[in-house]
């Protein structure tokens, strides 16, 4: 069975942000990329035109959130909230966004996913960090909590990056696990 046949059959053909029936497809709710359950919906055409262009947005077309804001579905959830978020200058929006409950991890997902919510990592010279990049110590570094300093010039592979704090990265260093400050590394180019 295909993901557009499964998610068909839950939301019962029809789309699960405005309950409409016509052009329906498979939208995967951002930032993931995979097409699954766990991470996409059926919309229909009209409800995705205005969920990537939300400043052409029809406020009453997302009446429907009163209701679909209720759906179990986590994907679900987070669109709403997204939309609800983006339309709250209308007024009504604002007061279901109050009304509405998504647990801690859904919450974070659909903020994640909301530009102005994004938590940007730059290094020493502005340049935006990704997990997984390679990064450069630009000055020697006491390590907190162990008994080496981590010398300048030190390359700190397969970086991770704190979801919450754009300052901080993690990675290894000696064998060490540590957290440090953005504002003492520099991306390393590939050239190097």
């Amino acid at each position: 069975m295909t993901i557009k046949q499964r998610l068909e059959e839950r939301s019962a053909s029809a789309c699960e942000l405005c309950t409409g029936k016509a052009d329906l497809l498979v939208h995967t709710v951002s930032p993931h990329t995979d097409e699954s359950m766990d991470h996409s919906v059926m919309i229909c055409q009209t409800c995705e035109d205005q969920l990537l262009n939300p400043d052409s947005a029809d406020a009453n077309h997302w009446r429907c959130l009163n209701d679909s804001m209720w759906n179990t579905e986590a994907p679900v959830q987070v669109l709403a909230y997204r939309m609800l978020h983006a339309l709250r200058h209308e007024g009504w929006p604002a007061e279901l966004l109050d009304m509405m409950y998504l647990d801690e991890e859904t919450l974070k997902w659909a903020k994640r996913g909301m530009d102005e919510e994004a938590v940007v990592h730059r290094d020493s010279n502005g340049a935006v960090l990704s997990a997984g990049d390679t990064v450069v110590l630009i000055q020697d570094l006491n390590v907190k909590g162990a008994s080496f300093t981590a010398k300048r010039g030190t390359a700190v592979r397969r970086i991770s990056l704190d979801a919450d704090n754009a300052e901080h990265i993690e990675g290894k260093v000696d064998g060490q696990h540590i957290v440090i400050l953005t504002k003492y590394v520099r991306k390393r180019n590939e050239k190097e």
